[in-house]
C-alpha cells in the first residue's frame, strides 16, 4: 500500500492504472485501466452534481414555497415553521450528512435529503415576507373584487410575491451548489470527489477540477434566476424597484 500511494502521490500515476499494475501483479488479472480525459470527468461530475442540486431544489420549492404561504397567513403557525426550518439550517452540513448515513445510507439519495433540509430555510422566509409585504390596499381591492381565496392568492399574491421568492430560490440553489461538495464525503460524487481526491493526494490540479466548476456553476446558477427573475417577476414591480433606486 505505500508503494502504490507513492505511486499516486509522488510520481503522480493515476489511481486507476496503480490499481490495475497492483492486481495484474498480485493476482494475474489483465484489468484496463481507465483512460478517461480530464474533460469526461469534469463532464461526468457536473452530471452528478447537477441531479444532487437539481433534485433537491425542485423537491424544497414543492414544499417550502406552501410553507412559506402558511406562514404568512397564520403568524403563530408561521412562527413554529420558521423556527423548525432555522432550526435545520444551524445543524452544520458535515453532521447532517453523517447523520443520514445510519436511516440511507451512503450515496447520492442520502446528500440529496440533507441538501432539501438546507434548502428550506431561505425559501420559506422570502415566501413569507414576499406575501405579507404586499400593501393593504392591493389585499383590499381584492376583497372587493369578490375574488376566491385560491383567486386571489394566485392572480394577485404570488405575483406580487414572485420577486421575493424568486431571490429565496436564487440563495437556495448557490447554498447548495456549494454544499454539494461535500456529498462526495458520503459517496454521493459530483465536484467534491476531485476535491477530496486532490487533498489526500496533494494534488492541486486535482482539487482544481472540483473547485473551479462548481464555483462557476453557481455563478450559472445566479445569472439563471436573475433572468428568470425578469420573465417572471410583473413588469411593474420592476418599474417600482427602478424608481425606488433612484
Amino acid at each position: 500500500m505505500q508503494a502504490m500511494n507513492a505511486r499516486a502521490k509522488l510520481e503522480k500515476v493515476p489511481e486507476t492504472r496503480v490499481a490495475a499494475d497492483f492486481l495484474a501483479k498480485t493476482m494475474g488479472l489483465e484489468v484496463p485501466a481507465e483512460t478517461a480525459t480530464v474533460w469526461s470527468h469534469i463532464l461526468q461530475r457536473t452530471r452528478e452534481h447537477l441531479f444532487l442540486v437539481g433534485i433537491s431544489l425542485s423537491a424544497a420549492i414543492l414544499v417550502a414555497v406552501p410553507l412559506g404561504i402558511a406562514a404568512a397567513r397564520r403568524p403563530r403557525l408561521g412562527q413554529i415553521i420558521l423556527g423548525i426550518v432555522a432550526a435545520i439550517y444551524t445543524i452544520p452540513s458535515l453532521a447532517l450528512l453523517v447523520f443520514m448515513i445510519p436511516l440511507l445510507g451512503i450515496g447520492a439519495w442520502p446528500a440529496i435529503v440533507a441538501l432539501f433540509l438546507y434548502s428550506l430555510l431561505p425559501i420559506v422566509r422570502n415566501t413569507q415576507e414576499g406575501l405579507r409585504g404586499i400593501p393593504l390596499p392591493v389585499r383590499e381591492s381584492a376583497e372587493v373584487l369578490g375574488l376566491s381565496p385560491m383567486a386571489k392568492l394566485f392572480r394577485i399574491e404570488l405575483p406580487m410575491a414572485s420577486g421575493a421568492i424568486l431571490a429565496g430560490i436564487k440563495t437556495s440553489a448557490v447554498i447548495n451548489v456549494g454544499t454539494a461538495t461535500l456529498g462526495a464525503l458520503i459517496g454521493a460524487g459530483g465536484y467534491g470527489q476531485p476535491i477530496l481526491t486532490g487533498i489526500r493526494l496533494d494534488d492541486l490540479s486535482l482539487i482544481l477540477q472540483g473547485a473551479v466548476p462548481a464555483a462557476l456553476l453557481a455563478l450559472a446558477a445566479q445569472v439563471v434566476f436573475e433572468l428568470l427573475e425578469f420573465a417572471v417577476v410583473p413588469r411593474g414591480l420592476h418599474l417600482k424597484a427602478e424608481k425606488a433606486r433612484n
